[in-house]
């Protein structure tokens, strides 16, 4: 039972901010090990105690303002993948090729836990705790699944070493690790194709306004924060006519920047008016906009310099519990926190507008963590991707970071330019390898300006979408199946 925990542990410290990348395949390791020769049933129990090793320091973000039911209670709910997969692992053990299908049974839960319930919750997948690991050059081959799937079998031909060296089968033990090292470091020494600064490219600004006030209700004073975001562009092409930054192309403001609805308050309009006036670019504005039927949603509007507003994102995928409340009618009798949950509502189409000229993936928030949302996007010829995003409900905590991490796996899985534009921290430039090379402070006014290049090319991960996941995924089952067939032959 504690080697479960602490293996559930030493998965956590692979996450920002401790990024202990190398200790992802350790915990798996061991967890494999200690659910080594006991039945389907132990070895899920022994996972689900993994799990929480695993989710509960993972996810505390989750209740700093609302306490801590729904945090727990989240963990309590991703911990059952964990345990799954424990279980899954003691089925396909004896198969040969063992670590193969394990590996693969790991993808395959992350898969499952990326879609339900709820449209599903992908934080806490191995390749985001990789971004400062060799392996994150995998994402430009197959995406998150694949760099996910070289760390879980890391873990998993570690766990077959030891039992080898155990039954004294040293050389057989030491030329499975040896070719599972020789693959992953080829594969992680591949090169990331960057686009280089030359044409197209284009010159981005991010402005980060800050909040008056952290936490869920940062928006009391909404207007404070539009005020402050107006305010530090002001500022920035102050800097600009002074010639100590450069006019930017293109300003992008963070999700909530403006939680004034621009079409129904002309106060708000005029002063985004006059913000692209003084920078002389059009901003892309994060809005919460009435439906007018009693719903809103959270908007990432193209404010044009001179005509107002004209392309817009709506966001597609949504934060349960949070943006929207499932099973309203009942949650609202269970919780007190159920009020505070909002009524927004999801947009679709593919993600992408236009700000001058550019085609732009527009992934706001939570919307980064979907594969398939960010993909669909580039795929529609987005050659740089925005992420505006609003980190003041989550005070100081790992959140901010956990995410940056995201966009930074995004940006080498599309080889695509990521600009994160945040409302109270952090705010990045992130180049095509995923190295952040501009970041700012957190709770302050700030903006960043930074040439970046704009790319058309497609990656193989790009082209291939979700198939990778998908192969994996039926590989597991098939895997899982053959072991459940061949542990009732073992017990008939």
């Amino acid at each position: 039972m504690v080697s479960s925990l602490g293996a559930g542990i030493l998965l956590y410290t692979s996450f920002p901010p401790l990024s202990l990348w190398f200790l992802a395949p350790a915990g798996l390791a061991i967890l494999v090990l200690s659910i080594r020769g006991i039945s389907v049933r132990g070895a899920f129990g022994l996972g689900y105690l993994a799990g929480l090793g695993f989710f509960v320091p993972l996810l505390p973000w989750v209740g700093v303002y609302v306490g801590a039911v729904p945090w727990l209670a989240l963990a309590a709910l991703q911990a059952v993948a964990v345990a799954v997969f424990a279980g899954a692992t003691a089925l396909v053990a004896r198969l040969p090729g063992a670590a193969l299908w394990i590996a693969c049974c790991w993808v395959a839960t992350e898969a499952v836990r990326a879609r339900l319930p709820f449209g599903g919750f992908p934080w806490g997948r191995l390749a985001f705790g990789q971004t400062d690991g060799p392996l994150l050059a995998i994402a430009q081959i197959a995406g998150a699944p694949g760099v996910s799937l070289s760390v879980a079998l890391g873990g998993s031909a570690t766990a077959a070493v030891v039992v080898g060296l155990a039954r004294r089968s040293a050389w057989r033990s030491v030329s499975l690790l040896g070719s599972v090292l020789v693959t992953a470091s080829a594969l992680g020494s591949m090169p990331v194709p960057t686009a280089a600064i030359t044409t197209p490219s284009k010159t981005v600004a991010l402005v980060q306004g800050n909040v008056p006030r952290l936490g869920l209700d940062f928006n009391a004073q909404r207007r404070a924060v539009l005020d402050n975001h107006v305010a530090r562009t002001d500022a920035l092409a102050a800097e600009v006519a002074a010639g100590v930054k450069p006019a930017p192309d293109l300003v992008i403001w963070p999700e909530n920047a403006s939680d004034i609805d621009p079409f129904r308050n002309a106060d708000a309009a005029e002063r985004i008016d006059a913000a692209t006036e003084t920078i002389g670019a059009p901003i892309l504005v994060g809005a919460v906009v009435s439906t007018g039927s009693g719903t809103t949603r959270n908007t990432a509007l193209v404010w044009e310099q001179g005509t107002g507003p004209g392309d817009a994102h709506d966001k597609r995928r949504l934060v349960p519990f949070g943006e929207y409340l499932p099973m309203r009618s009942i949650v609202s009798k269970l919780s007190p926190y159920a009020a505070q949950a909002g009524n927004f509502v999801p947009g679709n189409g593919d993600g992408v507008v236009t700000i001058d000229e550019t085609p732009l993936a527009v992934a706001t928030c939570y919307e980064v963590a979907f594969d398939n949302l960010v993909s669909e996007s580039v795929r529609s010829g987005a050659q740089l991707i925005a992420v505006p995003t609003n980190n003041a409900t989550f005070g100081d905590t790992d959140m901010t970071y956990q995410q940056l991490a995201m966009s930074r796996l995004r940006a080498v899985e599309h080889n695509r330019t990521v600009v994160v534009a945040a409302t109270s921290g952090v705010s990045a430039i992130i180049a095509a390898n995923g190295d952040v090379l501009e970041q700012t402070e957190m709770f302050t006014a700030d903006a960043l300006v930074a040439q970046v290049p704009l790319n058309t090319e497609f990656t193989l991960a790009t082209r291939l979408r979700s198939i990778p996941e998908l192969i994996i995924t039926v590989t597991a089952v098939f895997a899982m199946l053959v072991g459940w067939i061949a542990s009732r032959r073992r017990r008939g």
